[in-house]
């Protein structure tokens, strides 16, 4: 007997890789777009960082508190001991925190928006930017840009006005905003007026063009036309002003520096994706994720983040999934890299796809990095059985996507210390790609003996036998 022998062949064993593992194996270099420059008189990160600490410190200060007296098994605890925001709570953090009880919640649904506070079901409890808070500053900018994305939900919708006009002026802001930050100075109300009107009318000839989903009631629809736009755009800008996006004052509209450095780094993303080789920004989910393949992680990043940014958060998560329930394993792991960069929002969503099979392991992983493990430690959350489906998975990503060096590579990120345990793990496990797997292994791997070892377990899978 020989070292070449498979049933002696131990697995030279490494940390295995993150959910990324598949889609980063298969990446081909290219040249990296040079970083692009904010405009003249952006103030640098840090400033701005410093801006938004200032602006979320009331927020910041409610998360801390609710860390330090909610949390579960504390000796201030609320009685059901999850941490939510009673009424009670609401009191008592106004009692402590020299507030009055209406000043708490805003705050707390403030923290709630820059993901200080993460609900989770019934559950409250600090995010992750709430702990890095103080030393990292991106965090602070993402967090800052998390509750400017959401202005819509900061500042109460006009209760008088047909709720399908208020939805076609917060899909027509995004252009004003764009044109208030090239102006790069204040501009009158009576232009912006004008702007969205022509913007409100573009969307609504859109949607008589092209009948695409569920289509407005004629009755609902005829209320829209008919409610004026100047009270509503009011309520906009009066939105973006609460959370530090701009500023209205003498009949004029200004961006902030943040405000106009949001705007700058959106219209960006969007640039990025539309330079992209398959214009991934318009494309379909699926075929966002084939043409975000070849890129490396940072660039595929930024083109979610464009994606995601055209779209309703809720039909791109819907749409995600959808993606990750095709046949293409590399898409699979692709779709759960862009839920990343969704983040609580997507949460329900992949908790509740963590019952259905192909996707278990990916959505078990992305929920534990989202509570807050290490990335190359969630893998620890897997049970042997899950790990193993991973496995395979992954293995056929790269089988269709890589190189025969990079399969053989594979081998390494196995949990099973022989290649007979993994053979046979792999065989129980029940992938529907388990043949081609290791077909494609067999053929790829240089040890004759080992190859020929895991062709005969191909075989076995394919006919059933032993």
């Amino acid at each position: 007997m020989t070292s070449r022998n498979p049933r002696d062949s131990r697995l030279r064993l490494v940390r295995p890789r993150p959910l990324a593992a598949a889609p980063r194996a298969v990446t081909q270099r290219r040249s990296p777009r040079p970083a692009p420059r904010p405009p003249e008189g952006t103030p640098p990160p840090g400033e701005l960082a410093r801006m938004a600490r200032t602006g979320l410190s009331d927020a910041a200060r409610v998360a801390r508190w609710a860390d330090a007296a909610l949390g579960p098994g504390r000796d201030g605890a609320t009685p059901d001991g999850k941490g939510t925001l009673s009424d009670a709570s609401a009191e008592r953090a106004a009692a402590e925190l020299g507030l009055t009880p209406v000043q708490v919640r805003a705050d707390w649904d403030t923290a709630r928006l820059a993901g200080l506070i993460e609900v989770h079901g019934g559950n409250a409890r600090p995010g992750w930017r709430l702990r890095a808070w103080n030393r990292d500053d991106s965090a602070v900018l993402r967090g800052w840009v998390a509750l400017f994305d959401a202005w819509s939900l900061a500042y109460p919708e006009p209760a008088d006005h047909e709720p399908s006009a208020v939805a076609e002026v917060v899909s027509a802001m995004p252009q004003v905003l764009s044109f208030l930050q090239l102006s790069a100075g204040p501009v009158p109300m009576e232009q912006l007026l004008d702007l969205l009107e022509q913007r409100v009318t573009e969307l609504r000839t859109e949607r008589c063009e092209i009948p695409y989903g569920p289509q407005p009631d004629p009755a609902s629809q005829a209320a829209a036309e008919n409610t004026p736009l100047a009270p509503l755009l009011d309520w906009a800008l009066h939105a973006l002003a609460s959370v530090g996006a701009l500023t209205c004052a003498d009949g004029q509209a200004t961006l902030t520096p943040l405000g106009s450095w949001a705007v700058w780094v959106k219209l960006e993303q969007i640039c990025v994706a539309a330079q992209s080789p398959a214009g991934n920004i318009e494309a379909s989910a699926e075929d966002m994720l084939r043409g975000c393949a070849q890129l490396r992680p940072n660039a595929a990043r930024a083109e979610y983040r464009a994606w995601l940014a055209a779209r309703p958060v809720g039909s791109a998560i819907t749409e995600l999934l959808d993606a990750a329930r095709g046949e293409d394993a590399l898409s699979r792991g692709l779709a759960f890299e862009a839920l990343r960069v969704v983040g609580a929002p997507a949460e329900p969503d992949v908790r509740a796809v963590a019952e259905e099979t192909s996707l278990r392991p990916y959505a078990l992983l992305w929920l534990a990095v989202h509570d807050g493990h290490d990335p190359e430690d969630a893998h620890e959350v897997l049970t042997r059985t899950e790990a193993t489906w991973l496995w395979v998975d992954t293995a056929a990503a790269v089988a269709d996507h890589g190189e025969a060096p990079l399969l053989v590579r594979h081998l390494e990120s196995a949990v099973q210390p022989t290649v007979p345990m993994l053979l046979d793990e792999v065989r129980a496990v029940g992938h529907p790609r388990t043949v081609q797997v290791l077909v494609a292994l067999a053929a790829a791997h240089p040890d004759p003996a080992l190859a020929k070892a895991v062709r005969r377990a191909a075989f076995q899978v394919h006919t059933g036998g032993n």
